[in-house]
């Protein structure tokens, strides 16, 4: 009878590799420093934002946002991503470039100075906005337009050695969250196919395929049984050579699935954290870290990376 093997430990802070340009076996690389990505890596979301779906409004303030910062880094964030710019469906009225920075700059330079050891990505649409972001200290930038909206991103990444994730998405930021291009032949093969040309748009500017991470987008231009298929054929973006990201949390389509509200979808989320690590995501981006994290403890344990 053989042995089983042994039960892999309880998940550890993200390990860091050296900075510099040398790739670290099974890492990406960023601004400063690699990340593994030998297990699952818990991003926790920080909205900055008056107007965010599920958490509008609540960490508006600096302070409040770096209490809630540092909540989610006890709780296990391995990576915090934040944004000052929602993409909630019917929202009036566009963020201006001096409007997202004047949010963002006091929490990251905060993020930055009281935790420089974690890794903090800035989800933005505007290449001003992440160059400032990368000058201040982020290590990522996290374009949910895939560069759709403002290509010069990939040259602001590329001339600062950034980690860039490419999200799928379709239409502005007012409605990329809606259904109103939610249109596929085939979802997975649209997606990829899209996925692939933000990549080779990334790599033209200067982008280094070691730095990029390509998110499906959950719940941005599609719907619940389009966010279900991305989730069963994950493994058909995998083919595209690159470490995945998913983002369901307490999306709408985990709401028609359970029948649950916004603040009732952390087990769901975990849920479908865990589909996609069965799947080949290696990062998944979520307002309740602890939860997730434990759920991706044992799916580690059953499945390692």
């Amino acid at each position: 009878m053989s042995a089983s093997p042994p039960i892999p430990a309880p998940l550890s802070p993200s390990p860091l590799a050296e900075r510099g340009n040398s790739y670290a076996g099974d890492a990406w690389l960023t601004a400063r420093g690699a990340i593994s990505l030998a297990r699952p890596v818990v991003v926790g979301i920080l909205n900055v934002t008056p107007d965010s779906f599920s958490d509008g409004g609540q960490f508006l303030d600096p302070q409040a946002a770096l209490k809630h910062a540092a909540a989610l880094i006890e709780e296990g964030a391995d990576l915090l991503d934040v944004g000052a710019e929602s993409t909630r469906p019917g929202r009036p009225e566009p963020v201006f470039a001096s409007e997202e920075w004047r949010r963002l700059e006091p929490v990251l330079t905060g993020l930055v100075k009281r935790f420089p050891s974690v890794p903090v990505s800035v989800d933005t649409v505007k290449s001003d906005v992440a160059r400032r972001a990368l000058d201040a200290g982020a290590w990522i930038i996290n374009d949910v337009s895939g560069l759709r909206l403002d290509p010069e991103i990939a040259a602001v990444c590329a001339a600062q050695g950034a980690g860039l994730v490419l999200m799928h998405s379709r239409g502005t930021v007012s409605d990329m969250a809606t259904y109103d291009h939610a249109s596929y032949d085939d979802v997975m093969a649209n997606v990829t196919r899209e996925m692939a040309e933000a990549v080779r748009v990334a790599e033209g500017r200067g982008v280094a395929r070691n730095r990029i991470v390509v998110d499906p987008g959950l719940g941005f231009a599609k719907r619940p049984e389009h966010n279900v298929e991305v989730l069963r054929r994950l493994d058909t973006i995998g083919a595209l050579g690159l470490p995945i990201m998913v983002g369901p949390s307490r999306k709408r389509f985990l709401g028609q699935i359970t029948g649950r509200d916004i603040g009732d979808r952390d087990s769901a989320t975990a849920a479908a954290c865990v589909a996609a690590w069965f799947g080949g995501a290696r990062l998944f981006r979520v307002h309740a870290v602890r939860v997730v994290r434990d759920a991706l403890q044992v799916a580690h344990a059953v499945r390692p990376a």
